[in-house]
């Protein structure tokens, strides 16, 4: 079995994911198969999490986005302040998570970290 984001053909926005094989997307039973593209739930950040091929750079989340361009799916963007990396196709934030071992959340307001 595959899995399969359902794509809004005017903004790319994934609006749902399924597990389906090709044949039952071609069928017509989940409507049109041009709105449906496939997705790797093992790739992130175009790594394959089982050392295999990575599939369009990241598993479709609902709420993200297919990027035809770029043949990627890219998450929703977490905050304002983070930027999109072109070979990831995820976001990052302006200023890299301190790696000392302590708990972090992101806090907008100042851009930064807080422990």
């Amino acid at each position: 079995m595959s899995h399969f984001a359902e794509i809004n053909p005017v903004d790319g926005e994934v609006i749902r994911v399924i597990v389906a094989e090709q044949n039952f997307i071609n069928s017509g039973v989940v409507g049109d198969s041009f709105r449906w593209v496939q997705t790797s739930y093992n790739t992130s950040g175009g790594v394959h999490l089982n050392s295999g091929y990575p599939f369009r750079k990241n598993h479709a989340v609902i709420g993200g986005f297919y990027d035809k361009t770029r043949d990627a799916f890219i998450p929703p963007q977490p905050y304002n302040s983070w930027t999109l990396n072109e070979d990831t196709c995820l976001y990052e934030p302006p200023v890299a998570m301190p790696d000392d071992g302590k708990s972090y959340t992101w806090d907008e307001a100042t851009t930064n970290w807080k422990e």
